[in-house]
Order: structure tokens, then sequence, then C-alpha cells
């Protein structure tokens, strides 16, 4: 069912890029343009009585800095709970570019490259609290439309990724990790306003 729905999504946005093809096309990105976006997620899982609920929120700023490319500059604030009162605080930045191909136009895909640091404040109900450091740089596809002069929904699909978290106890060993997600579960979705 995700794939068709993304699949109708995407043919959707493609028959609107043919056709906003003339002079009075809504949106789109120019060399210097200011814009700011965010996304916010809420993942909730369950297995047999345990439960967890995540909530993660991140707003970023980009400037365009040529015709085709643009930079941008992101915060990530998070949390999460569980059925055994543990909980978990995430801040954390990252830098990243993006290419847009049609950045002019309402619809356009993009390439996205970023660095990332996260640090997770981890308080086990009944145990002492402890840290775990984290880095990653990612490489994602994605998809950038219009819906107005000065709003764009976004959205990537995949990544290709390496992230190493390491936790702040006597003993603790970094855990590595390389990735290509090309299935539906890695979407990422947000909303971008353009000044």
């Amino acid at each position: 069912m995700k794939k068709l729905l993304l699949s109708a999504v995407i043919a959707v946005l493609g028959l609107s890029q043919v056709n906003a093809q003339d002079e009075d096309a809504t949106g789109g990105f120019n060399n210097g343009d200011l814009y700011v976006s965010g996304s916010l997620g809420f993942d909730s899982s369950k297995q047999g009585d345990f439960k967890r609920n995540s909530l993660d929120f991140s707003p970023s700023v980009g400037y365009f800095v040529s015709d085709n490319i643009a930079l941008e500059l992101n915060l990530l604030v998070g949390s999460t709970k569980d059925e055994d009162d543990d909980k978990t605080s995430r801040v954390g930045g990252g830098l990243g570019a993006t290419y847009f191909f049609t950045p002019s136009n309402q619809f356009s895909f993009t390439l996205g490259a970023g660095f990332a640091y996260v640090s997770d404040t981890n308080k086990p109900d009944g145990g002492p609290d402890f840290k775990v450091n984290s880095f990653a740089v990612a490489i994602a596809p994605g998809l950038n439309y219009f819906i107005s002069d000065n709003f764009a929904l976004r959205a990537s699909i995949a990544a290709l990724s390496y992230a190493s978290a390491k936790a702040d106890f006597d003993g603790a060993e970094a855990a590595n990790n390389f990735s290509l997600n090309a299935d539906l579960s890695n979407i990422n979705l947000g909303v971008t306003y353009k000044f």
C-alpha cells in the first residue's frame, strides 16, 4: 500500500511538473534565496507489553549559494520514553548541502548530503544516567514540490549512510553502522517556507 501511495504521489507531482513549465508556475528557488524547513517525527512501537514512544523535531535553515546548490544548517531535538519509565533526550545539529536538479520549477528532484552530531542523554529508571554521542554522514535523494509561491513540501527517500555511536561509561565500545536503505522504510517528510 505504501508503494502504491508513493507511486501515485510521484505520478501526480510529475504531471504537475509537465504542466508547470510556463512563466506563471508556482514557486521555485533562485540563487540567493533563503528558506526555513522542518520535519516532525513520531514513532510508537509495541512488543508484547513493552511500549516505546519517540518524538523528534528537526528545524533547518538553508541558503542558495548557486543556482542549484543550497547549504543547510540543521538542529535536532527529541525524546523517547518507554513502559519501564526509561527516558532519553536528544539534541544535535548538522551541516549539509542539497543539489536541486530544477530549482526554479515547481517540482524538483534533489540530492542531499550532510554530517550530523547527536548527543543522547539516557535516564534509565533505577539506574545511573549516561550519554551516547554519535555522528553520521549520509547521502539521500529526494523531492521538492511548491504548493504556493512560498511553501513547499519536501521528502527524502532512502539513504546511504555511515554512523558511529559511543556511550560515555567505562568499557563502552563504539557501535559503527554502514547502511543503504533503498526501501520505503526510510521516508522523511517536511515543509519548507521560502522568504
